[in-house]
């Protein structure tokens, strides 16, 4: 049965990616003529009361629920505003226990739903376990309940040990193409001891990009930049990365927006077209944003699109690109923000395809994540345990 289940699932994912492919092309905004106006909208509490949430997302089916993450090891339903009376998954105990400690970058960091999540009720968990390793687990939802996932259904297809307990990364995503991103910073400590930006023989300090429809563990998909190079492991799809907090493919475009946390001064948010082949290196730890920081070779460095220095904030928080239908001023812009100074900026392209940003607003959260529902209305959450949603100003 359960090779029948995988055989099914691999003919999904590959229809999947045909119907993608042919898909015909339609006319979508990529430019602005001016940036957005905060005056457009509002930030309005929808849930409260989470222990340390990290992330939201939806599972791409029919029923417009949110799935909030909280580190230490929970995964909670909002429905119509509403939390339900029971988490979706605990892997409380299979977490790091720093997780519970005052501040940590470990625990449970990433939630993923298969793009068939619908009819094959698969989800992926990211998270580092009691011993530090970086593990991605594909679970199922169970199949009596669709608002509780089998606990016991885990299992394990990814194990990355951490040589330190921060710059763990750990955010996961499908991107347009079926495949499952994952974010690994660059080790831990300071400086890049060692020096995993720029080692392609070190999966650390990357975007991984992996295949899960197979019957166990991954597969590496085979247009994979560095498939075949002795030089580099074929998982990595870019690296020069110091330690990823979020990343998000536009929607409507597959642009692939990355916010990389910075080392002493500056904070940046790359762009991969999604035309892109992959093998981009974006830097580190050579570059700390378009500065020289170790020095040294970067070849092929793909400078970032934005950067603000220590004076504005100490923690980028990668955010999305808005597609709903709410807000129409925020069309075709890129939302993030940072985490210790609560600040939201806009990023753009104008007419000629420059990039530019605005502070949007100046806000006393902890920004520890932005997301999107199924319908491309964005939220964004403070680590200190509410949910927020954009909605337009009220007149």
């Amino acid at each position: 049965m359960a090779t029948l289940r995988i055989a099914t699932l691999i003919f999904i994912a590959i229809a999947f990616r045909l119907t993608q492919a042919q898909e015909p092309e339609t006319e979508v905004l990529i430019s602005r003529a001016a940036g957005p106006s905060a005056a457009a909208f509002q930030l309005t509490a929808v849930a409260a009361g989470f222990d340390r949430p990290l992330y939201v997302t939806h599972a791409g089916d029919e029923s417009n629920r949110l799935f909030v993450l909280e580190q230490t090891g929970k995964v909670w339903i909002i429905d119509d505003d509403e939390r339900a009376p029971v988490p979706f998954i605990d892997v409380s105990d299979l977490i790091s226990p720093s997780a519970d400690r005052p501040y940590s970058e470990q625990g449970l960091l990433g939630l993923a739903f298969h793009p068939e999540y619908e009819s094959n009720g698969l989800f992926f968990l990211s998270y580092t376990d009691r011993g530090g390793s970086s593990v991605i687990a594909r679970y199922e939802v169970s199949s009596d309940e669709p608002d509780v996932a089998d606990a016991e259904s885990g299992e394990i297809i990814f194990r990355l040990a951490q040589p330190y307990a921060n710059h763990n990364g750990g955010h996961i995503e499908f991107g347009p193409d079926g495949y499952l991103y994952f974010a690994l910073g660059d080790g831990g400590a300071a400086n890049d001891p060692l020096g995993a930006g720029q080692n392609r023989q070190l999966l650390l300090g990357s975007i991984l990009r992996i295949d899960v429809d197979v019957e166990s563990g991954y597969a590496i998909p085979p247009d994979n930049p560095f498939l075949g190079d002795p030089a580099a492991l074929a998982e990595i799809w870019s690296y020069g990365l110091r330690n990823v907090w979020r990343f998000n493919f536009d929607r409507l475009t597959g642009d692939m927006y990355m916010a990389d946390v910075g080392q002493n001064q500056w904070e940046e948010v790359n762009f991969q077209p999604a035309n892109s082949a992959g093998g981009e290196n974006y830097g580190w730890n050579v570059w700390e944003g378009k500065h020289i920081f170790a020095g040294g070779n970067a070849p092929n460095h793909v400078p970032p699109i934005f950067e603000y220095s220590h004076a504005l904030g100490c923690s980028v928080t990668g955010g999305v690109v808005y597609r709903g239908a709410a807000i129409p001023d925020l069309e075709a812009v890129y939302l993030f923000g940072d985490y210790c100074s609560g600040r939201i900026w806009g990023a753009w392209r104008d007419d000629a395809l420059n990039w530019r940003a605005d502070e949007l607003l100046n806000t006393n959260m902890a920004i520890s994540s932005f997301g999107e529902d199924k319908a491309g209305e964005i939220y964004v959450i403070d680590y200190s345990g509410t949910l927020y949603r954009f909605d337009p100003a009220d007149d």
